[in-house]
């Protein structure tokens, strides 16, 4: 099968022949058809493997030109990176099209995005947590919004972002179609994607979390955070053929510390990118991890989805997740367009069972390697790895406990008040301990003169 056999239309096909595409992958062919019918769809297939493409050819080739300003296309994904890829694979597509996208997510001006919108769209791609803001605020009309696509629907939920889902889903016409896409999907997403749609065709290119044929993976056995730091440049000081490697950590403090510890060996060509990096710096940094500027780049999970890196040939797991499906998404990164990629994971003791879990999704073992002579390994923990006492409280600054008596105790006869209402002439009684009237006290005035 070609793309000329899906009826994409001339100017989807002008623009994948720009591209030098001619054969859809297995999932654009299968998902295809489906959404062309109107079909809701979930899409599951291994990363690397096109699911950007299987939603937008369709959707673009749905699309109609009509003179309103507001969207009939929504595509909502997890992070700021992955917004940035969908544009950029949109605008290659609509090349020969009359077609205007919009990108928007947090971390930027709110009104840069509300000027975007005010000019009119014809799709547009974001982030939950800005998405929702541009609802709210009504910059962003949803009303005549026909197709809906999550992509990476799991991480969505993974990270929190269920509430937010939520309030766009009230935005949303009833009437609309939902595709949804993933490289894994376990069953309590299952249950959340029925609050969206209940009638839907479930497309499975392969097992969810099948180990990717395209990547070699083995496993270091390596006690703490200096002997992996040892391995890992040995690694990169001996092994010529990795040229553009990628590190995954647990924390962004561990990204940061083992910036610090390989800086000083390999400078300029090391970068780090975290959640708590700017969004400028995040960008570039990805930047100079594609064009080569950086052979080696520090992350967390954040760009673990939707990183869109060509020519990676190293992802190393520095840290072992305890997630299954995230090793999946992790190593994906490597093994693309029909390249081989080399997946290497630093396992400690206390990381075991998650290597466990990992052999178990993928139902085959990773072989295990013996780590090189010259390698040092150290018994020292940074303080990150060194186990907090816990301390239930502290008594020496505690203010011993005296009781102050009673809560209650009986008022004065002064401060006693009865509920009564008293006349003057018993007020003037009890105040002057006899009556006093106004006309008495007027003659004893004249008297008096």
């Amino acid at each position: 099968m070609t793309f000329n056999d899906l009826n994409l239309g001339k100017a989807l096909n002008n623009a994948l022949d720009d591209l030098g595409m001619t054969e859809p992958t297995t999932i654009q062919s299968k998902t295809f058809p489906l959404i062309m019918s109107g079909k809701d769809i979930i899409g599951i297939a291994q990363t690397g493997t096109g699911k950007t493409f299987a939603y937008l050819l369709p959707s673009l080739r749905l699309w109609k030109f009509t003179k309103t300003i507001y969207p009939q296309i929504l595509i909502i994904v997890p992070t700021r990176e992955l917004v940035a890829q969908v544009l950029e694979e949109v605008e290659k597509l609509t090349s020969y099209m009359t077609f205007t996208a919009v990108g928007v997510y947090g971390g930027t001006n709110i009104k840069t995005h509300k000027h975007a919108l005010s000019l009119g769209c014809d799709l547009v791609v974001g982030t939950p947590g800005r998405l929702n803001d541009l609802l709210l605020d009504g910059v962003l009309k949803a009303k005549n919004i026909k197709r809906l696509i999550i992509d990476e629907v799991d991480e969505m939920l993974n990270l929190g972002f269920r509430v937010q889902l939520h309030t766009i889903k009230e935005f949303l016409p009833e009437k609309r179609q939902n595709l949804m896409f993933s490289a894994t999907l376990i069953p309590q997403v299952e249950t959340v994607i029925q609050e969206y749609t209940t009638f839907y065709d479930k497309v499975e290119v392969a097992p969810s979390g099948a180990p990717l044929e395209s990547i070699d993976q083995s496993v270091y056995a390596i006690a703490n955070f200096n002997s992996k730091t040892n391995l890992l440049i040995h690694l990169l000081e001996h092994n010529e053929e990795m040229s553009k490697v990628l590190v995954f950590v647990s924390t962004k403090k561990m990204a940061d510390i083992l910036y610090d510890r390989l800086y000083p060996i390999f400078e300029e060509t090391i970068g780090v990118i975290h959640s708590s990096k700017s969004q400028n710096n995040r960008f570039q940094t990805v930047e100079f991890f594609q064009d080569g500027t950086y052979r080696c780049i520090i992350a967390t999970d954040i760009i673990a989805r939707g990183l869109d890196v060509s020519s990676v040939t190293h992802v190393i797991n520095f840290d072992l997740t305890d997630t299954p499906e995230k090793y999946i998404h992790r190593i994906g990164r490597t093994g693309r367009a029909d390249k081989r990629g080399q997946a290497i994971a630093f396992v400690s003791e206390s990381e075991r069972e998650y290597l466990d879990q990992i052999e178990t999704l993928m139902k085959t073992p990773i072989e295990v390697k013996e780590v090189p002579e010259e390698v040092v390994i150290s018994d020292e923990l940074i303080e990150l790895e060194k186990p907090v006492e816990f301390v239930p409280f502290n008594n020496h600054k505690m203010k011993k406990f005296v009781p102050s008596g009673p809560a209650f105790h009986e008022k004065k006869d002064k401060n006693k008040k009865e509920n009564r209402h008293m006349t003057r002439s018993q007020t003037q009684k009890l105040k002057y301990k006899k009556p006093k009237k106004r006309g008495q006290k007027s003659i004893n005035n004249k008297k008096k003169k």
